[in-house]
């Protein structure tokens, strides 16, 4: 259990990224050099975000996919258990002891970074819960959309295997938008069991899946969400440093790796981007 959590840390790290703003923490070995030079000193963890203007046939850009072993991954409890468990910051170290996670560790530290981003108030305009099952993941999106509503979830697909996290992909087919005029986003988060970071904003958000090419031959077919407005988003946002922008003044993009996942009512796929 222990293992599972510390090869989680870098998710954290991602999620916290894309959630929250700049991410901390060094490269990954694995890390391949790319060209875009006035980049040359950014995180690789922040090369997922992009513009709607980058979703061209032949476009290339540097892409940050996480690698992560299915099999070592976190499972949902079933939701009794689950709710037989507390759930709350205020019980962190009860839940260490039952966990037996030292304090001070890395386990211990993203099981109480997992509980403190969860008790986190949503920003204007959005709603967020963390799922630690998947019962209690559907009922989430099933509320969001609505009792009578039909969804299906979408994610990233690898159809190959590399361990390279980070290099340059080319769109190689128009993306495609899925129509939805409401999404739910599910990021994984560590904890001894799988908990998912789900929210929904009210704003105007895109969905696309665009199928991608990496300089070593890797194929992607990637899910990318566009976020069409950001006026309510901290300046501190990573994605402002990335693109050179300012909250409000511009839709922000980001793609998202395999083991998250969206939700979206019954999609129909829409004219092409």
């Amino acid at each position: 259990m222990d293992t599972k959590i510390e090869s989680c840390t870098m998710f954290m790290l991602l999620f916290l990224v894309i959630m929250f703003g700049p991410g901390i923490g060094a490269a990954e070995d694995t890390v391949k050099a790319y060209s875009s030079s006035h980049m040359d000193h950014m995180d690789p963890q922040l090369m997922v975000f992009f513009t709607m203007n980058n979703l061209k046939l032949g476009h290339k850009m540097p892409i940050y996919f996480p690698k992560k072993d299915p099999s070592s991954s976190p499972q949902f409890l079933p939701k009794e258990e689950a709710d037989s468990i507390p759930f709350s910051y205020d019980k962190l170290q009860y839940l260490l002891h039952f966990f037996s996670a030292t304090q001070g560790t890395p386990q211990a530290q993203a099981i109480a970074d997992t509980l403190r981003q969860c008790a986190i108030k949503p920003i204007e305009g959005e709603i967020k819960f963390c799922a630690n099952s998947l019962e209690s993941m559907i009922e989430f999106v099933q509320n969001t959309f609505g009792l009578d509503s039909h969804f299906q979830v979408l994610s990233t697909k690898h159809f190959t295997k590399s361990g390279i996290t980070l290099q340059n992909y080319t769109v190689v087919e128009m993306p495609e938008e899925v129509a939805a005029p409401k999404i739910v986003a599910c990021h994984t988060i560590p904890y001894p069991y799988a908990v998912f970071y789900c929210h929904s904003q009210e704003s105007e958000n895109k969905v696309f899946k665009v199928l991608l090419v990496g300089d070593n031959g890797d194929r992607v077919e990637a899910v990318a969400v566009c976020h069409m407005d950001t006026s309510h988003w901290s300046r501190k946002h990573a994605s402002f440093r990335v693109l050179g922008i300012e909250p409000g003044s511009s839709h922000v993009c980001h793609f998202f790796p395999e083991d998250n996942l969206v939700w979206v009512p019954e999609p129909t796929l829409i004219s092409d981007a």
